[in-house]
């Protein structure tokens, strides 16, 4: 198997390679690394309890500068932000359990977040990605055996 070398794969919604591959309906975003679909990783996304909470969240994102990191707590994990530049965020991630941060614009990530509304909807086939991610924890083992 030949190893996956990436610097910080930086995304936008007009790129001409086509990096993401979904949001499934729990708001992972599915993102083929550097537009190469055999390296696809799930993120947590923002989700969100209220439109309240969903207001303070976009404002807080938005608000963030040069320096600054923001949370984005789940059940089982939290997602950082971290505001590289005005216009250049970085989201943590891990592939082959090597520390990356995908790099997006302020408009792209202002994007994924806004799939947090309550009202927001992910599409049939992104239904699958759910599933895909549901199928990943069941294989994982959950003890060590003593």
């Amino acid at each position: 198997m030949e190893a996956l070398f990436c610097l910080s794969p930086r995304y936008r919604l007009d790129d001409e390679s086509p990096w993401l591959e979904g949001i499934d309906p729990s708001r992972h975003y599915w993102i083929a690394v550097n537009g190469d679909k055999k390296a696809t990783v799930s993120i947590p996304g923002l989700l969100v309890s209220s439109i309240t909470e969903f207001k303070q969240v976009i404002r807080q994102f938005r608000s963030l500068q040069p320096g600054e990191i923001m949370g984005l707590a789940r059940i089982s994990s939290v997602s950082i932000i971290h505001c590289i530049s005005p216009n250049c965020y970085g989201l943590e991630s891990k592939i082959n359990d090597a520390a990356v941060w995908h790099l997006f614009d302020q408009e792209t990530l202002d994007s994924l977040l806004m799939t947090a509304h309550p009202d927001w909807q992910c599409s049939p086939s992104d239904i699958e990605l759910g599933r895909k991610l549901l199928f990943r924890s069941l294989a994982q083992a959950t003890a060590a055996k003593g």
